[in-house]
């Protein structure tokens, strides 16, 4: 992580933006004091294979997994009691 200081950040902006699209993080700092961070943003199509792989997995793991014979419909009836 690398702080840099708010005049600084706005004369290399496009230099700070490529590291970070790089995976480096930068703290921009006003008057000494951490005010903003530049990370790069994560790829939407990246979050929607991470959610698909879970679906997978909860998938995988419930197969062969039962309620012992009890019926869904009859235990949510008996929560709203």
């Amino acid at each position: 992580m690398r702080e840099i200081g708010l005049f600084e950040a706005k004369n290399r902006l496009s230099e700070l933006v490529g590291k970070a699209e790089k995976g480096e993080e930068i703290v921009i700092t006003r008057r000494g004091k951490p005010a903003a961070r530049l990370v790069a943003l994560r790829n939407d199509d990246d979050k929607r294979h991470q959610a698909l792989e879970a679906v997978a997995r909860i998938r995988e793991l419930r197969k062969g997994l039962t309620l012992g014979g009890l019926d869904i419909k009859e235990l949510i009836n008996e929560g709203r009691r």
